[in-house]
C-alpha cells in the first residue's frame, strides 16, 4: 500500500502540536488537514474525505469523546485518540466509544507513523483478508458471512465497527484457537512489531461480547484462556 494519497485529519488544539504532527505526516508521505477545536473537527471529520483520524481529547468547544461518537454514528474511519492523561479509564472510554487505537503524550513520531499505517491496513482490509478461511462461517446461532460483512445472530444483524468486526472474524476463522494479545494486535490491528497496548484487545473482547453474548459476564462465545489468550468456542 502506498500513502502517497492517503489524507489524515489532525483534531489538536495545540499548535505546536498540531504543526509537528503536520510536518511529520508531510514527511511521510500523508495529505493532512488540522482542527484546533471539537466542532470544526466533527464537522471535518464527517466530510468522510480523511483516511484516518488523530484525535484529541481535550479540545476546546466539543472534547475528543463528543467527537469520536458523533463520527462513529456515521463513518468507520479509523480514531486514533491522543491523549496527555495517563489514567486507564480515559483510554477504555475513547475505546469504547469506537476509538481504534489511542497514543498517550509524549510519544514517539516513529510509533506513531507505525501505528497509523497499521490502522490503515487494517482499515483496507489487507490485514486479515488471507486468514479467513470461509466465505461464511456459523457458530451457532451466530454467522459470520466474510463477502457482505455482516454478524448476524438468530437472523438479526449486530453493529459492530471496522475492527469488532475483523476481530470476531478472524477468531471465527480459526475457531477453538487461543491467541495472545500481542498476536491479535499484529493479526487483526495488523501491528508489525509491538506497537499497541494490550488493553486495546481486553477492551475490543469485551464490546464484542456486549454485543453478541446473551450475558456477557457469562459468554458463551468468546472465551479467554488463562495464559493462553481469547478464543472463540
Amino acid at each position: 500500500m502506498t500513502n502517497e494519497k492517503k489524507k489524515i485529519l489532525i483534531v489538536e488544539d495545540e499548535k505546536n502540536i498540531a504543526q509537528v504532527l503536520a510536518f511529520n505526516l508531510m514527511q511521510a508521505g500523508y495529505a493532512y488537514d488540522i482542527a484546533y477545536d471539537g466542532e470544526e473537527g466533527l464537522k471535518k471529520a464527517l466530510s468522510g474525505d480523511f483516511d484516518l483520524i488523530l484525535l484529541d481529547i481535550m479540545l476546546p468547544k466539543m472534547d475528543g469523546y463528543t467527537v469520536c461518537r458523533g463520527v462513529r454514528m456515521k463513518l468507520d474511519t479509523p480514531i486514533i485518540m491522543v491523549t496527555a492523561k495517563e489514567e486507564e479509564i480515559d483510554k477504555i472510554m475513547g475505546l469504547d466509544l469506537g476509538a481504534d487505537d489511542y497514543v498517550t503524550k509524549p510519544f514517539s513520531i516513529n510509533v506513531l507513523l507505525a501505528r497509523i499505517k497499521a490502522n490503515m491496513r487494517r482499515a483496507s482490509g489487507e490485514v486479515i483478508v488471507n486468514a479467513r478461511n470461509s466465505a461464511i462461517i456459523r457458530v451457532r446461532d451466530l454467522v459470520i458471512d466474510n463477502e457482505k460483512y455482516l454478524v448476524t445472530k438468530n437472523g438479526k444483524e449486530i453493529a459492530l465497527s471496522k475492527v469488532e468486526y475483523d476481530l470476531i472474524s478472524y477468531l471465527a476463522s480459526n475457531a477453538g484457537k487461543p491467541f495472545t494479545r500481542e498476536a491479535l494486535l499484529q493479526d487483526v490491528w495488523g501491528y508489525r512489531e509491538f506497537y499497541g497496548d494490550r488493553r486495546t484487545v481486553d477492551v475490543t473482547i469485551s464490546r464484542l461480547r456486549a454485543k453478541i453474548e446473551d450475558d456477557p459476564s457469562h459468554p458463551q462465545y468468546i472465551f479467554s484462556k488463562h495464559g493462553l489468550g481469547y478464543y472463540l468456542a
